[in-house]
């Protein structure tokens, strides 16, 4: 298999079956499936009248502010790591 082609599989996320592709691992796209599905019902938990649609909007603005907040603990790590080095 090349770099460049794409890899079919199968998921559920939130009781739905979604086919996604990607050039990841099977086993890579079933994770972040995986994980897509327990934020999902997490929210759910907390929020049980949201419809589907608010379910995903807010599914995907918390990945996105958890993913805001790593990528800023990891631009302080290596600022301090750089400044170690100097």
């Amino acid at each position: 298999m090349t770099e460049n082609e794409k890899i079919r599989t199968m998921v559920m996320i939130y009781g739905e079956q979604y086919t996604i592709s990607g050039t990841e691992t099977t086993e890579h796209m079933q994770q972040v499936a995986s994980l897509v599905d327990t934020k999902m019902r997490e929210i759910h938990s907390v929020n049980p009248n949201l419809n589907t649609s608010s379910l995903a909007v807010l599914t995907a603005v918390n990945t996105i502010h958890e993913y805001i907040k790593l990528q800023e603990k990891y631009d302080k790590l290596v600022e301090e790591f750089k400044q170690l080095k100097d």
